[in-house]
């Protein structure tokens, strides 16, 4: 009977070969590994030498990912349920160039990628954040509910140390908002602050000069006396967030909501256990244990980045040292801010 020998996964039918053989063999096989490797390489720089072509692999990458089944996307969770993980935390709104702060373009392909997964069974934010800018909070808001709906999902929002203010509003984004007994959550209204300087500049003997062209275009200038008339203009647009605020939040807690609306909507914030007695959030609990209590110990969280492009690590990479030190003052100035923020809810 002629024997069968088996090298390098392999199968020959002959004769044992002798180990020279197998080791001419084994050489050969792994030289040529290591050509296709190195051919694999220089074609793999070649391509990504110019743009174009990177754009369009990123965009069949993109095409190819979102025809994969789930399983294929994220082998490790095999037929167990899965529920992608997008964490929403920080100040809301653009700070500076090198402190960007939460914003709808900054979230924006996290959460595409997030509701892209295949057969998930839902979608978790990990939210928190004090608050922000009121045009980006409504902005990641209303993307988050149009990718809910298109894709028929649901989705969680789990509050860690705060949904406050602006961060309250994303939450509201969820079919279910869970929080931790000592989160921070509510403080549905609207604040801006500013400083006077008139006095200051008066006393050291700076004489302000401003010229515009507008009634209104120096409206509440730090440098100049404080204006009835514009803190009374300042007010209304206040009124108007504030008004439809309060309306995005009756829309989606609906008959959930239990305290009064002059409770509810002055700005005031509560503890986890007390906003669930209000109707503000659903239930007392953190994302792990929730998770697996509604879909199992085997659930899969995978937590859904957006890319990282080249370009953008190489400008983060040079802010380190020469750009950085052009944007210090901007940059202590937003840290302050954004201390501030967090401080107003003793965080």
């Amino acid at each position: 009977m002629t024997p069968i020998s088996i090298v390098n996964s392999h199968t020959f039918i002959g004769p044992h070969p002798s180990v020279p053989v197998l080791r001419a063999q084994q050489a050969a096989q792994a030289f040529k590994e290591q050509l296709l490797e190195r051919r694999a390489a220089t074609a793999y720089l070649g391509v990504m030498s110019y743009p174009q072509r990177v754009g369009r692999i990123r965009a069949g990458k993109e095409l190819f990912l979102a025809g994969l089944p789930s399983w294929v996307r994220f082998p490790f969770s095999g037929r167990h349920p899965i529920v992608p993980v997008v964490r929403l935390a920080g100040v809301i709104g653009l700070s500076t160039p090198l402190r960007p702060g939460l914003t709808l373009a900054s979230v924006a392909r996290t959460l595409d990628r997030a509701f892209a997964v295949r057969n998930a069974a839902a979608v978790a934010l990990s939210i928190n954040s004090p608050g922000g800018s009121p045009t980006q909070s409504h902005l990641i808001w209303r993307r988050i509910r149009e990718l809910a709906q298109e894709k028929n999902r649901r989705v969680i929002a789990f509050v860690e140390d705060a949904a406050a203010s602006g961060g309250y509003m994303i939450a509201c984004a969820a079919d279910e908002i869970v929080a931790d007994p000592y989160s921070i959550v509510g403080s549905i209204g609207v604040v801006g602050g500013s400083f006077g300087f008139d006095k200051l500049i008066a006393k050291v003997g700076i004489e302000r000069r401003l010229y515009t062209s507008g009634e209104h275009k120096a409206m509440l200038d730090p440098f100049l006396p404080e204006n009835a008339g514009d803190v009374e203009r300042l007010k209304k647009l206040q009124n108007e967030i504030h008004e439809g605020f309060i309306a995005l939040v009756k829309a989606q807690r609906g008959n959930k909501l239990k305290g009064s609306e002059d409770q509810l909507f002055s700005g005031e914030y509560w503890t986890g256990n007390r906003a669930l007695e209000l109707g503000l959030i659903d239930a007392i609990g953190d994302l792990r244990s929730t998770l697996r209590e509604r879909f199992g110990e085997k659930v899969a969280t995978p937590l859904i980045a957006g890319d990282r492009s080249f370009f953008a690590r190489r400008i983060f990479g040079i802010a380190r040292g020469e750009l950085a030190q052009g944007g210090l003052a901007d940059d202590i100035i937003s840290a302050l801010e954004a201390r501030a923020l967090w401080a107003r809810y003793g965080l």
